[in-house]
């Protein structure tokens, strides 16, 4: 069935979204549609349907969140803090009222009105404060944008932990119960943030945004905090609130400095929906367009806080978040490119040429392992590669033992920077190179990946998610270039527990001091897996970037590895992966429990694997 066909199938259900489906087709084509057609009306992405089964209270739950909250010893207050200025009064009171009908009762909502010129504003805002002595009003006399309002909000906090909600957004009624009960079960959080969604004036829920885990390089891509951010009121505090100046991207900018006081350990991510973002023309949620102030806010957010962690780094927004270019040192580091082949010659020559044509890094090195060629054309191009300066061909009989050939390559590498490079990789993005390695050279990264296409131009490696597939699968595989993924993840700078080596670059001293690739248990599949896993357990995280490009030839054709006389093998270095990993596959920091593990376009998961209440 063509694309035209399934359009006209699905009816009127799809005419308000042809606006997005044209934009769709302008940046992707008919492939892009066709992908983004499936993904919506495919049964299992119904969120609707979702919410109804996993998502929405009956008495039941109700009651057991009451009894829960009974049982509680000191629970913890919680204040809301609602800066307004001229609110739509069913939008405001709707918002209010999502607080005063939270489950857990311990909370203050501390609303700072920045002098609205709006009729009946003030007025309700009164009769809302009396009807409730929870509820703190500030009423300002003088406009001073969001920032002096979110300060006047905070200046009448009580309570030791402060959540940040807007006030035309709502809160599901068992928000702050969740909030709750993970500063309970992890004294030592500092910021927590939960998943969201956005809902319509019709009272529909869509787009929710299932978060991963605590990831410092994609929050530095996008506000991943936002929505629910949850922070510990003495730390806002100390570093001095909110800042003028950096209205429309406040928020951001007070998590990024909270951020710099902090621990990745004392920041909690609950996996659950605790948050709905309004959709209207006047919201960040329908488009940055709607505050187009926000988004020079944010690059000065981003600029400051580099400048701050003394990162060498500039910051630019790029459309589906932000961008930030690390600086390299004054002297690049020589890097060596590491190439395992057996004949291949046309892989092999397509790989070389594309680096030497393509390569803008300055120093470089190619180190070809020749593993037992027997064709004589490669063998002859492997010898006349040879005779290039930047060149050496390293010949290695032995049987293929992948981990094997990559150590003790590694070990003659004379750069102090390593790319472990696939034979049927070809190169696209001329500054590869040096966007990888001035990542790899950032404190706490380990290993960095690409972003590998197929020839096709479908995305073959937008980093590696543990879980999927029953071990691990590449993200968003498939998806048509153009498109941005689920939540924008194919096309921002983030961490993964993992990253393929079929483009790695890593520290000469990482991957020894982690003892490189195993060659003794994993000597062909999952080693780089495992790699990853164990750069992770010595504190070094794994780097996706979408600003590498290369293709990756032949992947898309080429079987998986279950043939017969592999069979065995195969199943064997999967126990080792699961006997070493099996706690961090169970649970990947870079996915989410709503997520699904039969497929890599993180649709939804029926059932979630989140804890039940």
């Amino acid at each position: 069935m063509s694309v035209i066909q399934k359009l006209w199938a699905h009816g009127p259900s799809l005419i308000k979204r042809l606006p997005q489906a044209w934009r769709v087709f302008r940046r992707a084509g008919w492939r892009g549609v066709e992908w983004e057609l499936r993904r919506r009306t495919r049964p299992q992405n119904d969120y609707g349907r979702w919410v109804r089964t996993y998502d929405t209270l009956d008495e039941a739950a109700r009651a057991r969140i009451r009894a829960r909250v009974a049982e509680m010893a000191a629970p913890p207050r919680i204040a809301v803090l609602m800066p307004c200025y001229n609110p739509d009064p069913r939008w405001l009171r709707a918002a209010v009222e999502s607080v005063r009908a939270q489950l857990y009762p311990h909370w203050e909502l501390c609303i700072a009105d920045d002098a609205s010129t709006a009729p009946g504003v003030r007025e309700a805002l009164q009769q809302m404060a009396a009807a409730d002595p929870r509820i703190r009003l500030v009423l300002r006399e003088r406009n001073g944008h969001i920032s002096e309002a979110s300060n006047s909000a905070l200046g009448v906090v009580t309570a030791p932990w402060t959540a940040l909600m807007d006030h035309d957004d709502l809160l599901p009624p068992d928000a702050l119960f969740h909030v709750a009960q993970g500063i309970q079960s992890h004294p030592q959080a500092r910021l927590i943030y939960s998943d969201e969604d956005k809902i319509g004036d019709d009272g529909q829920r869509a787009d929710p945004y299932f978060k991963p885990d605590w990831n410092p390089d994609l929050f530095r891509s996008q506000n991943m905090f936002s929505h629910l951010g949850v922070l510990h009121t003495q730390l806002v505090r100390e570093v001095g609130g909110f800042r003028k100046g950096l209205e429309g991207s406040q928020d951001w900018d007070l998590v990024l400095r909270c951020t710099e006081r902090v621990q990745p350990e004392q920041i909690l991510h609950i996996p659950r929906v605790l948050y709905h973002w309004r959709i209207h023309a006047q919201s960040t949620a329908s488009s940055m367009k709607a505050k187009p102030y926000a988004v020079v806010a944010g690059e000065r957010a981003l600029n400051e806080h580099l400048a701050r962690m003394g990162v060498r780094g500039s910051a630019e927004h790029v459309g589906m978040g932000y961008r930030v270019r690390y600086a390299l040192p004054d002297v690049p580091p020589k890097v060596s490119i590491v190439i395992p082949t057996r004949n291949a010659r046309g892989l092999v020559r397509q790989c070389v040429e594309s680096i030497q044509r393509r390569t803008t890094y300055p120093d470089w090195e190619i180190l070809l392992v020749d593993n037992g060629s027997d064709d004589p054309a490669a063998v002859a191009y492997f010898q006349q590669l040879a005779q290039q300066p930047r060149i050496r061909v390293l010949r290695d009989d032995g049987p293929f033992n992948y981990s094997a050939l990559n150590n003790r390559a590694v070990a003659q590498a004379q750069g102090e920077v390593i790319a472990l490079l696939n034979n049927d990789i070809e190169v696209l993005t001329p500054g590869w190179l040096e966007e990888m390695v001035s990542l790899a050279l950032q404190p706490g990264v380990g290993a960095v990946g690409a972003r590998l296409w197929y020839p096709n131009r479908t995305l073959q490696h937008g980093g590696v998610l543990l879980g999927p597939g029953g071990l691990a699968v590449h993200a968003n595989k498939g998806l048509p270039r153009g498109l941005h993924g689920y939540a924008g993840r194919a096309a921002l700078l983030q961490s993964f527990s993992a990253v393929t080596a079929a483009c790695l670059v890593v520290r000469k001293s990482s991957y020894t001091q982690v003892g490189g690739l195993d060659e003794t248990h994993l000597p062909v599949a999952y080693n780089d897996v495992d790699f990853c896993l164990r750069l992770r357990a010595l504190g070094l995280r794994s780097v996706w970037t979408p600003y590498a490009e290369l293709v990756h030839h032949e992947s898309a054709t080429r079987g998986d590895d279950l043939a017969a006389p592999h069979r065995e093998r195969f199943e064997r270095e999967r126990q080792v992966m699961f006997s070493r990993w099996q706690a961090l596959i169970d649970h990947d920091p870079a996915y989410n429990p709503n997520l699904r593990l039969d497929s890599e376009d993180m649709g939804l998961a029926w059932p979630p694997r989140r804890g039940a209440l």
